[in-house]
């Protein structure tokens, strides 16, 4: 009973103490993880993933995904200033790569490292978007980046298992069937019920965090759901059901985008952008 009591106390005041406030929403979020302690790792296998894959160079492409990452990067900073939040970037550091890779992909690491797979260059270019459908993209990415989604994905594993351990320590005098359907019951459910709708949360908070910042950087937000009907057309309608994604479906994102690119234009002529 004394370890039961102690795990659950040690447990709490884990959750009270690791929070950290996300700058777009002001929401406190769940974060177990310092950036002293991800972002080195992160840097690490960036490099080695570089190393054994093939980076495109010097090329027009190549070129846009660096000048749309850092054009993104600049309007985060500008908003992160103008917001009281002078210095959140200081530890991040900043790379753009295109990588010669068919897949319709892209992703950030920790820390500010990026990556665009030259299979969705046509997708994000295509229908006469050019640099504003990669600014989708990158800004997408970036947000990831800007929002901790990273460690918070880990604290969120981490606090699964700290569940897992609890229930396996209220059921140690319980049968061993018992136990067993308590492991299989509990994985299944928080994987459904929790760390899938935590994923598909940072996919549309990501979404509406990178349509601000591509906005503020110049670039058409309407472009968003535009993409996405691109990328829809290109996967022919296949999808696993939303609640067993980890990403919302195509459509609610689309419905998303089209709702907040107005809000991001607004955001924008804050900042003197009166283009779109």
């Amino acid at each position: 009973m004394k370890l039961k009591k102690t795990f659950i106390g040690l447990s709490v005041l884990l959750l009270i103490v690791a929070c950290k406030t996300n700058p777009f929403t002001g929401e406190k979020n769940l974060n177990f993880v310092s950036n002293d302690q991800l972002f080195p790792a992160s840097f690490a296998q960036y490099d080695q993933f570089l190393e054994e894959n093939d980076v495109v160079r010097g090329t027009a492409e190549a070129e846009m995904v660096k000048r749309t990452g850092n054009k993104i990067v600049t309007a985060a900073e500008r908003y992160l200033n103008a917001n009281g939040y002078q210095g959140f970037l200081n530890d991040f550091r900043w790379e753009f790569n295109l990588v010669k890779d068919e897949a319709v992909n892209a992703f950030a690491m920790p820390g500010g490292k990026v990556v665009f797979f030259t299979g969705i260059m046509p997708i994000a270019t295509g229908g006469g978007a050019g640099e504003d459908g990669v600014a989708v993209v990158m800004a997408h990415e970036v947000a990831h980046a800007l929002a901790d989604h990273g460690a918070q994905r880990i604290s969120a594993a981490q606090l699964q298992q700290l569940g897992g351990v609890a229930g396996s320590i209220a059921l140690s005098g319980k049968s061993e069937q018992t136990q067993q359907i308590f492991a299989q019951a509990y994985g299944l459910g928080t994987t459904v019920g929790v760390m899938l709708p935590f994923s598909r949360s940072h996919e549309t908070e990501a979404d509406r965090i990178g349509l601000t910042l591509m906005a503020i950087a110049g670039y058409n937000p309407a472009e968003a759901a535009d993409l996405w009907r691109r990328m829809q057309q290109e996967s022919g309608g296949q999808a696993p059901p939303e609640f067993l994604s980890t990403h919302p479906s195509t459509q609610t994102r689309i419905n998303n985008l089209e709702k907040w690119a107005p809000e991001a234009k607004a955001e924008a002529r804050k900042y003197g952008v009166t283009k779109y």
